[in-house]
């Protein structure tokens, strides 16, 4: 960085005799009145006399004419100090930088020799800037530097103020005993702490009013600090740097510092571990990284560990064979900043010359792109200066001249405007005036006679690098055009982006763009390997859309944000998104909606498959159908351990496609209730099989045994939901005579069928890699958890005439034969069939079924308005009514057995059991309340919690039975249960 001192050694001349030119002015009686009162004031400073002289006429006196009406930063830098302001003018601009950079290195060890303080430090560091400021203003607006001897002036001195700002906090630290310096006269020497700039600072073309990019990182094997110590010790340096730097006091500032292109700023301390940085670019870096590092050059610190970094680093940033997945993800980094900037017509007023069409940042990304593309077999193309790689790139075959010229010529009259911008008000600003008198005072501080001659300029240099740079992979298609500017490279917030996350529906954008920068910095394992990277960055703007297209665009995304982080891995799941419209969209509205399907996309990605077979819109609900598809599922497993990963599978899908099916209004909720009965029913037959077949392979068979499932509760009445456990009695029969097994381990026939239950149960609910089926409920049996696993048929039909209470005979009329063998099946219903219809006093039956609905109230509550199973008047109270009346009529009314809950209204009415209006009013609260509760367990696992559930889940459920809004149907929900409750007790009393 010391170029521009070597390079301009040669040059003779003050900055007063350089002075070449000066912009036009529009109001100069008010400009010469400012001039006047700093030529005054030059007469009475000594050693400044002679400068009140240059003030009165000549290219000085209209250089600062321009100052003063242009620039109220740099008129009160001028008239603060005229002696400093004769300095600058009177001596080569070249060596006054030169002396101002010097004496700011020597900073560090005058504070070492205790010759001043750190605040003395501080104090000259904000004087060095303001004096450099006005010497790099001057030297610029007249004329005297080019672009690039004002960028590397710019950049020289920030590394010196960089450089004395960490030696001197690192010097007081070892004088404090805080940490030991090898070397205290050079305390950056291995101190293990060093600072990257990266950016226009790394490269050498810092803008006059900008942030530097920083970068900390230690060595926390350096010994200068305990090991142990060293991540707090070195954020602390970290810090106390940026107060040095930044902090505002009567004398100014040095820097504005910002850290953010450090690895994952959102999870990582300001001080980055050397390990910690190794792992982090290597397992999650990406290509923006890539393009951030070619600028990287250590300016503070330890250099020798920060040179040694960037070495081993080289093959990240410079990749010997380009792959076809990391050129994709390139092509995708251009098309996010291209596609997005606003409109093909360039309007002046309010332009970003920076980050607008035909910019800087396209300048700048024109020549990284093609260096992380062809540098890892060309050196020559390794370069950090913007303008070098220009014409490397020319020499190396790689652009036109055409190209090198126009964005040459282009990016330094853009570099030129950006300055004259910041330094109206010394604010790091891009944007051209809006306002149309601003504007004009604009153009003619940048030299112009007008804002016609201005526009003509800026316009012609942004179509020339809107044009060459619409031709960099000119073969990749546009990214989210048609939805707006969508970036999320980088660390900061996008202005635009945030204005079209807002404009496309999302409440909090800061968030969400936080969030998708999370996923890009890895913080997501599902999406840490580089397929799933490539995918993500291509798909985002479309996923947005699509999420945006919810009810509840943040709840959709939290849920995609939570699915990443439990899955294992991403990138099948996007790369079937990023292939289908539709997909996309469904898994949108799953993620919005109902996040239980969402979470099994998540786990299977590969569900999604059936969505967009033909079939999917036919609403499939028969059971033989369904068998006969999970078994072409199931297929022909290799080993019992394949069954088992392959009937979860099958389960799987299919319970996800009933679940799409309902969400897309194929199904209704009731068809829902029968696929999911059906898929159970499939999935026992299956299961029971395959569990017999491998314990018959060991213990053979029982001599005449036969055995029958019995499915109760909501699979009985084929009116399972997506988060139903399975109610299930094993009854079992054999010869008493013949009491063995035949196989090569014998047992004993109770012994066989309580092992032959436990495999069942087995089978149907340990996990394994594919996850788990079912809860299975076996507390249903006789005598309940104290009881066998199985029942033996004169036992189970013994117990249910002598022993059994009331409640597990209202369990029987739930109850449906499910798998076994099938007359022996037979047998079993009608011995239920028989209990169930056994005499009963009605008054005693209607006494003790309400004492059990009390019972339950009381241990698990009955207030949730939003529990439509255990609110009082819910489906409960549906069940038990139409279980008491089966049990009280079923004698006399054998009609009534095996009927679901309405059915059993339907037939009490006509019977003359219950009121004919009675019973439709209860047939459609079981219908609503069963609708509801379909959805419910549809979209949410576990309790239904409306506090913590998603306002757009609460719409959908409201949407799905015909009610405006959740509070029209929470209304609606009370009325029905207080009419069912009415009903209930009238009937029971």
């Amino acid at each position: 960085m010391n170029e521009l001192i070597s390079s301009s050694a040669q040059r003779s001349g003050t900055l007063l005799e350089r002075i070449l030119h000066a912009p036009p002015l529009a109001d100069r009686e008010q400009a010469q009145a400012r001039l006047a009162e700093l030529s005054a004031r030059a007469g009475q400073e000594p050693g400044a006399q002679d400068l009140a002289a240059h003030l009165r006429a000549g290219p000085l006196r209209d250089l600062l004419l321009a100052v003063a009406e242009h620039s109220p930063f740099l008129w009160r830098l001028a008239q603060a100090d005229p002696l400093r302001l004769h300095g600058i003018l009177m001596g080569p601009p070249e060596r006054v930088h030169a002396d101002i950079v010097t004496r700011l290195r020597g900073l560090p060890c005058d504070f070492a020799a205790g010759r001043i303080s750190l605040e003395d430090v501080a104090r000259e560091l904000r004087r060095g800037r303001a004096a450099h400021a006005l010497l790099v203003a001057l030297a610029d607006i007249g004329g005297a530097w080019s672009v690039d001897e004002v960028t590397r002036a710019l950049s020289e001195f920030a590394d010196a103020s960089v450089s004395a700002s960490v030696d001197a906090t690192l010097a007081g630290l070892h004088a404090a005993g805080k940490m030991t310096l090898p070397d205290p006269e050079r305390p950056g020497d291995g101190s293990g702490f060093v600072v990257l700039a990266l950016g226009k600072h790394g490269a050498g073309e810092l803008n006059y009013s900008s942030d530097i990019d920083l970068v900390v990182f230690y060595d926390p094997a350096s010994g200068a600090v305990d090991a142990g110590n060293a991540a707090t010790f070195y954020s602390r340096v970290a810090r106390d740097l940026v107060k040095l730097l930044q902090e505002r006091t009567a004398d100014g500032y040095v820097h504005r510092v910002d850290y953010r292109l450090r690895p994952d700023p959102g999870s990582t301390p300001v001080a980055v571990s050397l390990p910690a940085a190794y792992t982090y670019y290597e397992t999650v870096g990406q290509n923006w990284e890539r393009a951030a590092l070619i600028k990287a050059r250590p300016v503070a610190g330890d250099l020798a560990l920060g040179h040694r970094f960037l070495a081993e680093l080289a093959p990240f940033i410079w990749r010997k064979y380009f792959d076809f997945a990391s050129i994709a993800d390139v092509h995708a980094m251009k098309r996010q900043i291209h596609a997005v900037r606003g409109h093909d017509e360039i309007a002046v007023a309010g332009h970003d010359i920076k980050l607008g069409r035909g910019g800087i940042r396209e300048v700048e990304f024109f020549v990284q792109t093609q260096q992380l593309v062809f540098g890892g077999r060309r050196p020559g193309l390794r370069g950090q200066r913007t303008l070098d790689m220009l014409i490397a790139l020319h020499d190396e075959g790689w652009i036109t001249a055409q190209a090198r010229d126009e964005l040459s010529d282009a990016y330094r009259f853009l570099r030129s405007v950006e300055h004259r911008l910041q330094m109206v008000a010394d604010e790091q600003t891009q944007r051209l005036p809006s306002d149309p008198e601003a504007l004009k005072a604009f153009a003619r501080f940048c030299g112009f006679a007008d804002l016609p001659a201005f526009e003509t300029v800026l316009c012609g240099h942004a179509h020339n690098v809107q044009a060459h740079y619409a031709l960099l992979f000119e073969e990749g298609p546009e990214l989210a055009s048609e939805v707006g500017s969508l970036v999320f490279t980088g660390t900061a917030d996008d202005p635009e982006t945030l204005e079209t996350l807002r404009r496309l529906g999302f409440r909090h954008p800061e968030q969400v763009a936080e969030t998708v920068r999370g996923w890009h910095f890895g913080r997501r394992s599902a999406v840490t390997s580089a397929r799933a990277r490539e995918v993500l960055t291509e798909l985002v703007p479309a996923l947005l859309a699509a999420l945006a297209g919810t009810a509840d665009p943040d709840g959709a995304l939290a849920a995609l944000d939570r699915a990443f982080g439990r899955m294992p891995a991403a990138a099948e799941l996007l790369t079937i998104l990023q292939s289908h419209d539709r997909l996309r969209l469904l898994f949108a509205d799953l993620l919005g909606t109902a996040p239980r399907l969402a979470d099994t996309v998540a786990q299977s990605p590969h569900v999604l498959d059936a969505i967009i077979d033909p079939a999917f819109v036919e609403p499939v609900a028969d059971e033989q159908a369904i068998e006969e598809r999970v078994r072409n599922l199931i297929g022909r497993p290799s080993d019992y351990e394949d069954f088992l990963d392959r009937v979860r599978d099958a389960a799987r899908q299919i319970r996800f496609l009933a679940g799409a099916r309902l969400l897309s209004g194929i199904f209704s909720p009731e068809q829902a209730g029968k696929a999911y009965a059906g898929i159970a029913g499939a999935v026992i037959r299956a299961c029971f099989e395959a569990v017999r077949d491998a314990f018959a392979a060991e213990h053979g068979s029982v001599p005449g045994g036969r055995i029958a499932i019995v499915g109760l509760g909501r699979l009985g009445t084929c009116e399972l939901t997506a988060g139903s456990d399975l109610d299930l009695v094993v009854i079992y029969d054999f010869d008493e005579g013949r009491r063995e097994s035949s196989g090569p381990r014998r047992l004993d026939a109770v012994l066989y069928y309580t092992r032959l239950t436990q495999r069942l149960v087995a089978a149907l609910t340990v996990p394994t890699r594919r996850g788990r089926l079912y809860e299975i409920d076996l507390r249903l049996r006789p005598q309940g958890g104290k009881g066998p696993v199985a029942s033996q048929f004169r036992g189970f039909i013994a117990y249910q005439q002598s022993e059994a209470e009331l409640w597990e005979h209202m369990a029987l009329t739930r109850a449906r034969v499910i798998a076994g063998d099938q007359a022996f099946g037979a047998d079993v219903s009608r011995a239920m069939a028989e209990v169930v219809a056994r005499p009963r006093e009605r008054r005693r039956v209607s006494r003790e079924v309400r004492a059990m609905r009390d019972l339950i109230a009381r241990e698990k509550g009955d207030q949730d308005p939003w529990d439509l199973k255990l609110a009082a008047g819910g489906l409960t109270d549906l069940d038990f009514l139409a279980q008491a009346l089966t049990l009280a009529e079923a004698a006399r009314r054998p009609g009534l057995i095996g009927l679901a809950t309405p059915a059993v209204f339907a037939e009490a009415a006509r019977a003359g059991l219950l009121d004919n209006a009675h019973a439709q009013e209860l047939a459609a609260a079981h219908a609503l309340f069963s609708d509801i509760f379909q959805w419910q367990r549809l979209t949410i696992e576990g309790r239904f919690d409306a506090a913590n559930v998603s306002p757009a889940i609460l719409q959908r459920l409201a949407a799905a039975v015909g009610r405006p809004n959740a509070a029209v149907l929470l209304e609606d929900l009370n009325e029905t249960r207080q009419g069912v409750r009415e009903i209930f007790e009238r009937v029971l009393a």
